[in-house]
């Protein structure tokens, strides 16, 4: 406790002391505090002065003089206004020194210039003479406030207007990405984030939560931290943090159920960059959990044809009226598994059972255990199926017809997977039909194939057989000729 106290003691007393210098000594500062300026009303409140540096500092010049033409000489290092890339790199003599930089007690990383160029950011602007950004863009030149100050511009409550300066104005915007949105800060102010933002909450996430700050790369970088692959570990950073979280009232397990999921084995394992992630339903910057009543139309973006059926199911009006989520009812939110047929039916671990029973909505449950019937009954003939044609081809067997007609079974087998969505028993057993004839043709057809191999086989053997007995034949008839000549 002594040590932290003699710490805070020891910066007081540097920052008096820095005020009484520059008070002496930064004439620079003097003289323009004289002329009422803007950057000299500004500079009184920068950190940098604060922490004794002066406006030489960054202009050059002797500043410990009152004579204009010796503190803004040349010869004395005199830099005048700063432009392009020279901005940036004069904030770096410090900000890239780490020994420089631990003069003044700070935790500010160092390395940001360099973060910066190989941004989109560090790209060339369009006049070709700099960078499209500089650190005074998104800092200020003068009036430089710590990031943990509320008047600095990139607190986190600010940093939605900072960065809108640009991203909201669709004449600059046009000059680098036509095709980008600059409607960002409209839709943010609608989300969940945005609002609390405007609130004063500076815990949300905003722009540089999710883009970064100095490293900041487009969707399509991987480095980036909205890169599809990426994006799910960026929202767990606050959403998978339980004390982070605590306030919220909110799960913080969604990150470890999504990657158990079909849509998070599909990004993280298979690499399918175009798997749903998190903004795929909850939206970029309008980020919001969507309503009960939107949750199909999320989902239906992709399962377009699931969503339809759905629509039109008795189902839709029965979930409508007790106000329940369609999709993720059955399928879940997060943790959204591989739609098996155990799903379908009445047993353990089938979702219509939640609901059917044979007291409660008898209709149902008959329809769930007679399409679970079905669906079983074709997936055991494509087994079979499978099983003859491979017994025929390892006899040597032509069975690529039979092999193309296998297909058929595999789109009934589809296509009942995605008709139960209309909970039509009827339509659900035509398919199922479909898929049974064509499975009976490829087991005939199969079987016959087999049956030929043994036929062959057989008159093989017959043949054979025949064929001795004439041989022998002859031999004797031969040998009985021969005797009769001898005689």
């Amino acid at each position: 406790m002594k040590n932290i106290l003699s710490k805070y003691i020891f910066v007081i007393f540097c920052l008096i002391f820095s005020q009484i210098t520059n008070a002496k000594t930064d004439e620079c500062f003097n003289c323009h505090s004289g002329l009422d300026d803007s950057p000299s009303k500004l500079f009184k409140n920068d950190i940098h002065q604060k922490v004794g540096l002066s406006c030489s500092s960054c202009h050059g010049g002797d500043n410990t003089s009152d004579d204009m033409e010796i503190s803004m000489d040349k010869k004395n290092g005199f830099l005048g206004i700063p432009s392009q890339n020279k901005i940036s790199e004069i904030c770096a003599k410090c900000h890239s020194d780490i020994e420089n930089m631990k003069k003044y007690r700070t935790d500010i990383s160092t390395g940001q210039l360099e973060e910066l160029k190989k941004s989109v950011h560090g790209a060339i602007a369009v006049d070709g003479k700099g960078m499209i950004l500089q650190c005074t863009t998104c800092h200020n030149a003068h009036g430089i406030k710590k990031v943990t100050d509320s008047g600095s511009l990139v607190y986190p409550t600010n940093i939605p207007n900072t960065c809108n300066k640009c991203h909201g104005d669709i004449n600059y915007m046009r000059k680098y990405n036509p095709g980008l949105s600059v409607d960002q800060l409209a839709k943010y102010r609608e989300s969940k984030h945005g609002k609390l933002n405007l609130k004063g909450n500076r815990k949300v996430a905003q722009c540089a939560s999710c883009h970064g700050s100095h490293a900041v790369f487009t969707s399509k970088d991987v480095r980036s931290k909205v890169y599809p692959l990426n994006i799910p570990e960026t929202c767990s950073t606050c959403h998978s943090d339980k004390e982070y979280m605590k306030e919220s009232n909110i799960p913080t397990d969604q990150f470890e159920k999504y990657k158990k999921s079909v849509h998070g084995v599909a990004l993280f394992e298979k690499k399918d960059i175009s798997a749903p992630v998190c903004n795929s339903c909850h939206g970029n910057h309008a980020a919001t959990p969507p309503g009960i009543s939107s949750i199909s139309k999320i989902c239906g973006t992709c399962h377009a044809l699931n969503a339809e059926l759905f629509g039109n199911s008795p189902h839709k009006k029965v979930f409508d009226e007790n106000n329940y989520p369609e999709c993720e009812t059955c399928h879940g939110n997060h943790l959204i598994l591989v739609a098996r047929d155990q799903l379908l039916g009445v047993n353990e671990g089938a979702v219509c059972a939640k609901c059917h029973t044979e007291e409660k909505n008898p209709k149902g449950f008959k329809a769930a255990v007679k399409m679970r019937a079905l669906i079983d009954s074709l997936v055991v003939l494509d087994s079979i199926s499978r099983r003859q044609i491979f017994i025929a081809e390892q006899k040597g067997m032509e069975v690529e017809e039979a092999k193309f007609k296998l297909r058929d079974v595999h789109q009934a087998e589809l296509e009942a997977r995605t008709v139960v969505h209309a909970f039509d028993a009827e339509k659900f057993s035509e398919i199922i039909n479909k898929g049974v004839n064509a499975s009976n043709e490829v087991i005939s057809e199969a079987n016959s194939q087999v049956d030929e191999y043994y036929f062959r086989r057989y008159g093989l053997v017959v043949a054979v057989l025949i064929i001795s007995l004439l041989a022998l034949l002859l031999y004797f008839q031969i040998k009985r000729i021969e005797a009769k000549q001898n005689l």
